[in-house]
């Protein structure tokens, strides 16, 4: 791989993870990056600062003509901005959500195929070792399964105005929530079937039609339920606040955070300290055969080595012609569930998908 030339790379979005992304690219020496490109000047770490920032996606990939755009600006532009992309000729890695609508997901999705080029979705969990083993022991277990899984944000300061600036086009059991459909999907091979949504506004910083607070359910038709909750802001409670739990007849798999751990702290949102395996297995006395496994993911990769993996994984899907038809069909479905839970939120009224 080394003696190929690296290949050329259009970051448009340096928020948290377009940074992130950019940082991998620099060190990464299959890549190349030909322009970042941002709607105002931004501070950039170490590694990027002898990069100029342009203002337009259009001009960056007309005269750089690079072999690959990464999308990492509000979830609104994701869609067109891809598009425009693999009209170019691009590879696309596209941060999640892949668009606002199912339609301009499938329009993607589309583009990707017409073009003949890489689409790749930010579903970081998917290159988390920990997430990795958790979704192998759970299939290991079989269905129907019970995902109990949430991820709320006690915020302030600078999270908190990042979480509003998100909340003008995502609420968030749509922007944290395909991650963990997307999990859901990966351990069931069930299709979704309806889907129920509720949610709260809970503060007057958020547009009326927003909410800040919100949960789904989910049934698949092998009789698997899912259950979602996301929270933003200064007045959501830290406790409970990470529960990833698949229940299944044989027992089940749950992922334990460290004490003291906050809700607001980037890398809590992928590490896991732990995975607990319990068996359902009982013997003629009715206790338990064995006690609970604890599997210690001592030394996971933090934030930006998961980055560094994701764009790893774009440059060996591109080098290697890996066929990415399920990923693509994974991020489409997980999103139609977030996106329905949303339309069940403003509706009041269960969605059949």
């Amino acid at each position: 791989m080394s003696s190929q030339k690296p290949l050329r790379v259009v970051v448009a979005g340096l928020g948290n993870m377009g940074r992130s992304h950019a940082l991998a690219y620099h060190t990464n020496p299959g890549f190349q990056i030909a322009a970042l490109v941002n709607r105002s000047d931004v501070p950039l770490p170490g590694g990027l600062s002898g990069y100029g920032i342009r203002r337009s996606f259009d001009d960056a990939l007309r005269d750089e003509k690079p072999d690959v755009a990464c999308v990492a600006t509000y979830s609104d532009s994701h869609a067109d901005y891809a598009v425009k992309a693999f009209e170019a000729g691009c590879h696309v890695f596209v941060e999640k959500p892949l668009a606002t609508t199912v339609a301009d997901a499938r329009r993607v999705v589309a583009a990707a195929k017409a073009n003949g080029r890489k689409l790749v979705i930010g579903y970081i969990l998917r290159h988390h070792p920990s997430w990795i083993r958790l979704i192998a022991e759970a299939r290991k277990l079989g269905g129907p399964y019970v995902f109990r899984m949430n991820l709320n944000q006690q915020s302030s300061g600078h999270t908190w105005e990042t979480h509003k600036q998100l909340m003008q086009t995502t609420s968030p059991i749509v922007d944290c929530g395909v991650h963990y459909l997307d999990v859901m999907l990966q351990i069931t091979d069930a299709r979704p079937v309806e889907v129920r949504g509720m949610g709260v506004r809970l503060t007057e910083e958020v547009a009326p039609s927003m909410y800040n607070y919100g949960h789904l359910q989910v049934l698949f038709d092998d009789g698997s339920v899912g259950w979602y909750e996301a929270g933003w802001g200064p007045m959501i409670s830290e406790t409970a606040f990470f529960v990833k739990d698949v229940i299944s007849p044989k027992g089940c798999v749950s992922i334990v955070m460290k004490e003291g751990v906050k809700s607001d702290d980037i890398d809590t949102h992928t590490k896991t300290s732990t995975i607990r395996l319990h068996s359902a297995a009982t013997g003629t006395d009715g206790k338990f055969l064995k006690a609970d496994e604890m599997l210690s993911m001592e030394g996971e990769p933090g934030h930006q080595d998961l980055c560094d993996l994701e764009q790893a994984f774009v440059l060996k899907a591109i080098r290697e012609d890996i066929d990415l038809t399920r990923h693509m069909d994974d991020a489409v479905r997980s999103l139609a569930v977030c996106l329905a839970a949303d339309e069940s939120v403003r509706g009041g009224k269960a969605v059949r998908l």
